[in-house]
Formats: structure tokens, C-alpha cells, sequence
């Protein structure tokens, strides 16, 4: 998550018991924590990415910039139509060699931005191009659930409801309603 929200989420691991010492615990990292009463991104300024094109009513928003440029971040525009009841994911880049598990660690980059605005609300990638690494056991579901079965080396996006994100009203900032993130999966440890 951005810096300025990176004590919160410590905060919230720490007491939920969630950190790994090489993953959202880390200074410079943080993915998206597992929902807890005072976790929370504030806003993040806004991304000087393209404006991504719209994408099917409903279903995954379209992209901005190169999409299958790993090298280079990419988000999600607004959804469009009503957000999507259920976990949805599509791979923009397909990965090589054994799927991440429900249980595994991953390094992982990433850009989360809400569905119905497209505002980026964190990016590992505002950090620098240095992969986060963590267990998928200790972030959101739909976060975890849409990372599982992804290959490294492959980019994916990932729309989940707010059921499996942080809730319609989370508490402390964090962003509300359904959620789009554009994960690139690295390695599996």
C-alpha cells in the first residue's frame, strides 16, 4: 500500500499476527491486508497513467498503457454497467510453471484501484519496481482467491466485490465497494 498508509497496515498485522519477516511487514511493502476494524488506505494521489479504455458492462474494466509490459505498471479504468457479484479474474499475460496455492508466499506487483471510479488507491509500483512479498493467508480474500492458480511470470486482473475486499463501509479509510487489482506474479517462494 502507499507509504502513508504503511503504519496503519503494519499496525494491523502486527496485532492480527498476519507479518512474515520479508513481507507486509517489510518498510517499503505492503499488499492488501486482510480486513480488520482500523486498517485502511487513505486516498492515494492520482496515477499519471493513460486513461484506460472501458471495458465489458459488468466485467473486467480495460487497461491503461501497455498491458502486457511487465516492466511497466498498468491499472484499471471504471467499471462500467453493475459490479460483478462474484470474484472475476482475466489474464492479461499468462505465467509458466506451478500456480500459486491458497497457502503459499508470494512476490508480487500490483496496482488496486476501485471499481467505480478507477482512482488508484495503492500500487506497489509507486514504490519502485522491487516485487512485495507475502502469505496469501494474511490479505483479503478475493485478493488471495484471485492470485491462486496464477502462474509466475504472469499478469492478471483481478475484480472482486466488496463481500471478498474490504467491505461497502470499511472503518479507517480503507476504500469501499468493489475493488479491480492488476497483479504481476513474480515468483512463488
Amino acid at each position: 500500500m502507499r507509504r502513508s498508509l504503511l503504519p496503519t497496515v503494519l499496525a494491523v498485522l502486527a496485532v492480527a499476527g498476519c507479518a512474515s519477516s520479508e513481507g507486509p511487514a517489510a518498510p517499503a511493502s505492503a499488499p492488501p491486508a486482510a480486513s480488520s476494524a482500523s486498517a485502511g488506505p487513505s486516498a492515494a494521489p492520482a496515477s499519471s497513467a493513460a486513461a484506460a479504455p472501458a471495458g465489458e458492462p459488468g466485467g473486467v474494466p480495460g487497461l491503461s498503457g501497455e498491458p502486457t509490459d511487465l516492466s511497466a505498471p498498468t491499472q484499471a479504468g471504471p467499471g462500467t454497467g453493475d459490479a460483478p457479484a462474484e470474484l472475476l479474474t482475466s489474464d492479461v499475460v499468462v505465467g509458466t510453471g506451478t500456480p500459486a496455492g491458497p497457502a503459499d508466499t508470494v512476490s508480487v506487483r500490483y496496482t488496486g484501484t476501485t471499481w467505480a471510479d478507477g482512482q488508484v488507491f495503492d500500487s506497489s509500483w509507486q514504490r519502485g519496481d522491487t516485487p512485495v512479498e507475502f502469505p496469501l493467508t494474511g490479505v483479503i480474500p478475493g485478493f488471495a482467491q484471485g492470485i491462486e492458480g496464477m502462474a509466475p511470470g504472469g499478469r492478471r486482473v483481478i475484480v472482486m466485490p466488496a463481500e471478498l475486499a474490504y467491505g461497502e463501509d470499511p472503518p479507517g479509510g480503507a476504500p469501499g465497494g468493489p475493488l479491480v487489482f492488476v497483479v504481476d506474479l513474480v515468483a512463488i517462494a
